[in-house]
């Protein structure tokens, strides 16, 4: 491959690279790697954040979400599982009313919904990972399923982290 052909390639690259714009996942009460406030978890009334996204990849046909802790002792522990968003969604408002036709899974808490964050120390992260999907339903799902099942159909990713510290 001739250098001016590298050249060519990689500004190409670089053009295209500025005219689209990425999945991105964001909300109005926390910033990414910033502070979750308590009402949104264990220590207050445990009320789901808001949460939206912009620019899912074109062919998206509906999005799942799952909330994680990483750091718990356990490892890795599930706080929110919902799928079958559907495509022309956006947004799942502070409370977590979810739109017509989603679904969701039992979390770690062992119950449906959101579980807030409540670490037993120090200060956890919490992802918030949005997945958007080629197919409009996932069929079957389990908890143990769920994510074998986004992997095979996921087309886009969208990550938000917030951190939390129990009040001592």
């Amino acid at each position: 491959m001739s250098w001016r052909l590298i050249v060519c390639t990689l500004l190409g690259a670089l053009l295209l690279s500025g005219t689209s714009s990425a999945f991105e996942l964001f909300s109005n009460d926390f910033t990414e790697g910033g502070m979750i406030a308590a009402r949104h978890t264990c220590d207050g009334t445990d009320l789901s954040p808001h949460l939206a996204w912009k620019n899912p990849p074109p062919q998206t046909k509906s999005f799942a979400l799952i909330c994680h802790d990483p750091d718990a002792p356990s490892g890795n522990f599930v706080h929110w599982v919902v799928y079958d968003i559907p495509a022309g969604v956006s947004v799942i408002p502070s409370g977590g009313q979810l739109p017509a036709g989603a679904r969701q899974l039992a979390n770690d808490f062992g119950r449906m919904g959101y579980g807030g964050p409540c670490p037993p120390s120090g200060t956890h992260r919490y992802f918030f990972t949005l997945y958007a999907l080629s197919v409009e339903k996932l069929d079957a799902v389990t908890r143990q399923t769920i994510e074998q099942k986004i992997r095979r159909h996921q087309i886009g990713t969208a990550i938000l982290m917030g951190r939390y510290a129990r009040r001592k």
